[in-house]
């Protein structure tokens, strides 16, 4: 099988190159924008049968000038959701994306690709149809600009195509992402520096560091990923999620608690590590008042129904081996 994947160099999409390799496949072409040259470290020693920039690769592939590839994992996007440029937004992760689903369809070419939940925005529900669609920036708006244009086409595709709404993903490789982070990684970095984690006070009618997200394993979500590349007569737009939120306090406790692990320490509940001042609170921003999200939990009804059963690492466990894998690494 030979595959693209797109954000190669990517958290989601390093991943995505070294899953592939797991399960045999090594034809892959990587394709990024290696500009932050320190990202190559999230490729090494994967298999990769040819590596092009995002300039080249793009208007090559809608010209068929690789022959046939047999699916593109599109992961290439801004994901930063405090980008405010919605030309840049937009150009990058809407028409990019539509010109690359205009030549899969063409060539008869798979494709698996990036959406977010950020779809979802202020929504209380989750659920991939429109009337909880509500993003609450430019980023969310270009994700779900683009799906729009896949629901109207999925009817009469000529090949699989498949779109992820990602919920928040951690998980190793995504060092490079700095601000855009997990709040996993970050928390590992504070304590790791400071020997405290800190999270956002009551917001939004939640006590302090109660808001909750759904939580998701990269490892998880390769896996997800890999199932339906397996499954090529599933097509649809797919929440990717765990199904279940914790509050941001159950990574904080996972993390440190996993890090005193790794020491020889106890582990502490919560109470314990706030006493201590191994947990504080600070207050929420004014910046991002009225553009957060309190609560997110992914709708695992349609993705049940295409019969993957993929079972979903909660916080804890993920947090550990994710913890392992970068106390592990010389530099983070």
């Amino acid at each position: 099988m030979k595959v693209v994947v797109t954000g190669a160099a990517g958290m989601v999409g390093s991943n995505l190159v070294h899953g592939l390799n797991a399960i045999g496949i090594d034809d892959v072409i990587a394709v990024d924008d290696l500009t932050d040259g320190q990202k190559y470290r999230n490729l090494a020693g994967a298999a990769i049968s040819d590596y092009f920039d995002k300039t080249e690769f793009y208007p090559r592939f809608v010209r068929g000038d690789f022959g046939h590839i047999d699916a593109v994992l599109h992961q290439g996007a801004c994901s930063d959701t405090m980008e405010h440029n919605g030309r840049f937004m937009l150009d990058n992760n809407f028409r990019q994306s539509k010109d690359l689903l205009d030549a899969c369809q063409a060539q008869g070419t798979r494709l698996l690709y990036a959406s977010s939940a950020a779809t979802y925005g202020g929504s209380a529900a989750f659920r991939e149809v429109p009337e909880f669609e509500q993003p609450l920036n430019v980023y969310g708006y270009s994700k779900l600009l683009f799906d729009n244009i896949v629901r109207r086409m999925l009817p009469s595709a000529r090949s699989q195509v498949v779109g992820f709404r990602y919920f928040n993903v951690y998980g190793p490789r995504e060092q490079h992402k700095a601000r855009m982070a997990s709040v996993a990684f970050h928390h590992f970095m504070q304590f790791r520096d400071t020997g405290t984690v800190r999270l956002f006070g009551e917001y939004g009618g939640y006590a302090p560091g109660e808001q909750s997200r759904d939580f998701v394993f990269v490892n998880d979500v390769v896996a997800v990923n890999l199932w339906f590349l397996e499954h090529p007569d599933q097509s649809g737009i797919f929440n990717l999620g765990t199904g279940r939120a914790q509050p941001f306090n159950d990574v904080a406790v996972a993390t440190v608690n996993a890090v005193r692990a790794l020491r020889g320490e106890a582990v502490l509940p919560i109470n314990q590590l706030v006493a201590l001042g191994l947990l504080e609170y600070i207050p929420f921003p004014d910046a991002l008042r009225g553009k957060y999200q309190c609560f997110t939990q992914a709708d695992l009804t349609e993705l049940r129904r295409t019969g993957c059963n993929h079972v979903f690492a909660d916080v804890a466990t993920g947090i550990a081996s994710y913890v392992s894998w970068l106390a592990a690494q010389k530099t983070a």
